[in-house]
């Protein structure tokens, strides 16, 4: 949990689902006036410079956004998603891809909250400065104010624990991302329990959850512990790249769980998956899948109704 840089995968496979999926989800939640409160309970550092030596070790971008920024004809579901990374990006060259925290403030509004949790100190730091930096851009520009404070807040934190304070929102709305590095195998364990415990303070509540697909029993494990958690409806879509590396080590897809899913969030899906598919894929074993399932709880006052 204190090692972990995502810098070195910053733009990967997995950030192109994450990130498009979430800033899907934020738009479908900002259709309605009430606030929002989101929460990002591994926030990183906000931002990531491609051209540095931790994202140009492994070059895990070329593979991920590198394959998507050249691209114009794009599902209509990943054109907002290249709209704001190619604004960041203005000369054309992609140097700088987004993390959670950015995509977040671009999409949400003054009257939305913004809590995001990092514990590693450095990432913490940069994560603050940047934030500072689109708050002062935002200004320049004219825009809103998007600096800590009211608006957004950052906190040296345990996501894990720090969640059940924030639980329920005032707004009754809100949007969590929970997305672990999970080089901490208790990390599993750490999300189903966080989980279980959410949905009995704050039912309707839209909940993402990441996780790596990797050859470990405990990744394995996991997606079906998720789907026993009393909840009454979810959403899985996974992506998978390439076959697994034969010495057993590395990511070769990912996967989103996500709790009361909006409710047009899976017919977007079905349009997006096969074109992130074929842009993403690495091998002939490359594909996707995606389920809905049902459980307990009733829920009330959910975020899309």
């Amino acid at each position: 949990m204190f090692s972990y840089r995502h810098a070195f995968h910053a733009g990967n496979h997995a950030d192109v689902l994450k990130h498009a999926v979430l800033l899907a989800i934020l738009q479908y939640v900002c259709q309605k006036e009430a606030g929002v409160f989101y929460i990002d309970t591994h926030a990183g550092a906000g931002m990531y410079a491609l051209n540095r030596a931790e994202a140009q070790k492994n070059r895990e971008f070329e593979s991920g956004i590198g394959r998507l920024w050249s691209q114009n004809d794009l599902p209509p579901q990943l054109q907002a998603y290249m709209t704001l990374i190619r604004e960041l990006n203005p000369d054309g060259v992609l140097r700088r891809y987004p993390g959670s925290p950015c995509f977040a403030e671009k999409i949400l509004r003054s009257q939305d909250r913004l809590r995001l949790f990092e514990l590693h100190s450095t990432e913490n730091r940069i994560l603050s400065e940047n934030v500072a930096r689109m708050a002062a851009h935002a200004a320049a520009n004219g825009q809103k104010s998007s600096g800590r404070g009211k608006r957004v807040m950052i906190e040296k934190r345990d996501g894990f624990a720090a969640l059940k304070g924030l639980l329920p929102p005032p707004s009754r709305r809100a949007v969590v991302l929970i997305d672990p590095p999970y080089e901490d195998r208790q990390d599993y364990r750490h999300v189903t329990a966080m989980l279980a415990d959410a949905v009995k303070r704050f039912a309707g509540g839209i909940y993402m959850v990441w996780y790596p697909i990797v050859q470990r029993p405990e990744a394995r494990r996991f997606p079906e512990q998720l789907k026993r958690l009393p909840v009454k409806e979810w959403l899985e879509v996974t992506l998978t790249v390439s076959k697994p590396a034969a010495n057993g080590f590395g990511l070769y897809g990912s996967g989103l769980f996500i709790i009361n899913p909006p409710w047009k969030l899976r017919e977007d899906l079905e349009e997006m998956m096969p074109g992130l598919l074929s842009l993403l894929k690495q091998d002939a074993s490359a594909h996707y899948d995606m389920s809905t399932g049902q459980g307990k709880l009733p829920v009330k006052n959910r975020d899309d109704d």
